[in-house]
């Protein structure tokens, strides 16, 4: 197995070599240090640390089979022996508690809080997350919750309102469709809200956005549609409180960067469910915002999301796993 380095922050490096984890901790920010013959730059500390937050998305409770793509039959498919708790129970509490030991002052889950779309799953997400976070736990839905045209979670768009930055939260599920929106109505709000805010805001939905810089302005995009996109990508554009859009739905550790809102990243964080088994932790400070990623770090969890490694052919890690500046980046004022 290569030695991958998973994890970059102000004072921290992570690698992993399989399922072993190997943690450097109590570095200084903002240096280069050569760890396991590997040369690292921590990331820069901009001011005082004001709050962490977390975020995970596609944690697909209910689901039984993993590496299944309708037109790419690759295989192979992983799937627990009877008997074996679920893997979606597994990767959700590796997940909770590793959550729980930032101490976040909420955590965000990004939609597919279920497999498919019932109540008995969404419950069973419920049961999960409300007891490990209370009234620090803010969701909405993704496409996966509203394909049987269920509304639960259907409860965005919302604010969070933390020290030192506002989280805005959109639905982007159009009810019965894979792919994504964001209504005139909810394009208003947060237009309003960036324009009235006296601090940061970062945007989170469940689909990721069209990029302006394609040739192609698919109708039945997989993300967000072209024209909605437009529009978001315009009041970011606009509104220079806004500093980030971080969606899931891909399954990848992705950023992206487009000419009309400069520096501002357009995020994708991979999944809950399977390799590489993701969440993210924020750091707030007062000059600026971390996004650190995290691979989930029970001992369960990192066997099944090594085997899930496997999937499409072996392929997969190449395209969900992202290169170091997808997952870990200086989220910085405009």
């Amino acid at each position: 197995m290569t030695l991958e380095l998973t994890t970059v922050a102000d004072d921290e490096v992570v690698f992993f070599d399989g399922a072993e984890r190997h943690v450097h901790d109590g570095l200084a920010p903002d240096t280069t240090v050569e760890l396991r013959g590997v040369e690292v730059r921590t990331l820069p500390r901009p001011g005082e640390l004001l709050c962490r937050f977390a975020t995970v998305n596609d944690v697909h409770f209910g689901e039984t089979e993993c590496g299944i793509m309708e037109g790419f039959e690759l295989g192979p498919v992983f799937s627990v022996p009877h008997g074996a708790d679920p893997y979606p129970e597994v990767m959700n509490r590796g997940a909770i508690a590793d959550m729980r030991a930032i101490d976040p002052a909420a955590v965000i889950v990004k939609g597919d809080l279920t497999a498919g779309g019932t109540q008995a799953e969404y419950a069973d997400f419920l049961r999960a997350y409300e007891p490990a976070f209370g009234d620090r736990l803010h969701h909405f839905r993704g496409n996966h919750d509203g394909y049987t045209g269920e509304t639960f979670a259907a409860n965005a768009p919302m604010r969070v309102d933390l020290p030192g930055v506002t989280l805005a939260l959109i639905d982007t599920v159009i009810p019965t469709h894979t792919t994504g929106q964001v209504t005139a109505e909810q394009i208003e709000w947060l237009d309003t809200l960036a324009a009235e805010s006296d601090r940061p805001v970062l945007v989170f939905g469940h689909h990721h956005v069209w990029s302006p810089h394609s040739n192609h302005r698919e109708p039945g995009y997989f993300g967000i549609n072209p024209d909605d996109s437009d529009r978001l990508i315009d009041v970011v554009r606009r509104r220079s409180t806004i500093l980030g859009y971080f969606a899931g739905h891909t399954h990848r550790n992705r950023v992206r960067r487009f000419d009309v809102t400069g520096n501002v990243p357009w995020v994708e964080v991979a999944c809950v469910k399977d390799f590489p088994g993701s969440w993210a932790e924020y750091r707030v400070f007062d000059g600026g915002i971390l996004q650190v990623h995290r691979r989930i770090s029970s001992p369960d969890a990192l066997a099944w999301t090594e085997q899930t490694r496997g999937m499409f052919g072996g392929m997969y890690p190449s395209y969900a796993f992202g290169d170091l500046a997808d997952r870990c980046f200086l989220i910085a004022p405009r």
